[in-house]
């Protein structure tokens, strides 16, 4: 069974261009599996694309807050696991 680890949580999105803000509690790279829980949204993707202050970066520490591209509707305080076996 996959292991699920909650590493942030949505803090907004930006519609026109599929953005979430995610504030981080823990390290997330790009090519991690992640699953995004919220009262409308439930859905798995793997990261391809993220940001810090409008810079690519591959990865990201605690603290940081990101611009994640998501693939569906994501809402503020939607949490944010990362899955890992």
């Amino acid at each position: 069974m996959d292991k699920l680890e909650e590493v942030g949580k949505v803090l907004h999105y930006f519609s026109r261009i599929s953005v979430a803000i995610i504030e981080l509690k823990a390290p997330l790279s790009i090519g991690d599996q992640i699953l995004v829980k919220g009262p409308t949204s439930d859905f798995e993707q793997v990261i391809e694309s993220m940001q810090i202050e409008h810079v690519n970066v591959s990865t990201a520490k605690k603290g940081d807050s990101i611009g994640l591209k998501v693939n569906k509707l994501v809402k503020a305080n939607d949490i944010i696991y990362k899955k890992s076996l």
